[in-house]
């Protein structure tokens, strides 16, 4: 089963962009995934190929037509499409390493990318769409945020890396940030490396990974600590939650 991205957006000359090199690009080129850029102006309904409308109730901006946006979702997603329906959008749930994992070792996903003050409300009940936010930021668009999620997907794909724990071994895979990496020279501006990297005691280096893995997040996002983690840090202070 390869993983095939659908995106729905006004300018497909934004893709594959960044994922056309590096690792996602070679990835792309020898067939571990696809990707389609879909215009969704091609689906509009007259001759001038509007896709917008001015909100209902007044407001500034436009709102991107329900009806032209189901006619765009359903020519490259039919009924039977297992694929997840996605709406880049500030409103949607956070994403998370969690569910890039569920969708990289799915079939895919169509996305759409949203536009102006966004979408119709009902094509978002009438399509299914999974709304989902990248960060609380406004973009100008839902492009960027759809390269963000393709990018964290497809590095996951069996294949695409070259050692597969490359994806485990990381921030967000066992609920903290990743520990601090160091590498060559030894010695850098009078800071050299931390002793226990260079010892050859694999079992120590685990332990000191797992200790500054749980420092850093409990300095930085004490929110991803599970409880039994959210003890007093190393050096006696308190965090926020005790």
């Amino acid at each position: 089963m390869t993983f095939r991205a659908s995106v729905l957006t006004l300018y497909p000359e934004m893709f594959p962009g960044p994922l056309g090199h590096a690792l996602a690009g070679r990835a792309l080129a020898n067939g571990l995934w696809g990707l389609e850029a879909v215009q969704i102006r091609d689906h509009a309904l007259d001759r001038h190929r509007s896709v917008d409308d001015t909100p209902a109730g007044g407001g500034p901006g436009m709102v991107m037509r329900a009806d032209v946006l189901a006619r765009a979702i359903d020519a490259v997603s039919p009924a039977d499409d297992p694929r997840p329906r996605l709406l880049m959008t500030p409103r949607g749930r956070p994403l998370t390493q969690a569910r890039v994992r569920e969708l990289a070792a799915g079939p895919g996903a169509v996305i759409l990318c949203g536009r102006f003050e966004g979408v119709d409300e009902r094509i978002v009940a009438a399509r299914g769409l999974e709304e989902v936010c990248v960060g609380d930021v406004v973009l100008s668009g839902g492009e960027a945020a759809a390269l963000l999620l393709l990018d964290a997907c497809v590095r996951l794909i069996p294949g695409v890396m070259g050692k597969a724990e490359s994806g485990t071994d990381e921030s967000f895979s066992h609920g903290l940030l990743e520990y601090p990496q160091y590498t060559r020279p030894q010695l850098f501006e009078g800071e050299g490396i931390p002793e226990v990297l260079t010892s050859g005691d694999h079992a120590r280096i685990a332990r000191w990974r797992q200790a500054e893995a749980e420092a850093v997040t409990r300095a930085r996002r004490p929110d991803l600590l599970a409880p039994h983690l959210l003890s007093p840090a190393r050096d006696g202070s308190k965090t926020e939650r005790e």
